[in-house]
């Protein structure tokens, strides 16, 4: 079994024509990866979804932290 602990990994990422990089460890990564291909988006118009989603929250987190919570309730089961 691999762990899961393991320092950040930055990946570039491009939302509304800009790139941006985004530290997440690689569970992350993968569920980031594995919740585009089920939704049928690539990833940077998942990230842009999750940015849009942030930004209009009332006290929105970073987008890395947005991204995941945004994993962890969808990983829980919870309505997003």
């Amino acid at each position: 079994m691999i762990t899961p602990y393991h320092p950040p990994v930055k990946r570039s990422v491009e939302i509304a024509g800009h790139k941006t990089s985004i530290s997440l460890e690689p569970l992350f990564w993968d569920w980031l990866r594995s919740a585009a291909e089920v939704e049928g988006v690539p990833v940077n118009a998942l990230v842009a979804r999750i940015d849009a989603e942030r930004i209009a929250a009332e006290n929105p987190p970073g987008l890395a932290g947005a991204i995941r919570l945004w994993l962890a309730v969808r990983v829980a089961g919870q309505p997003i």
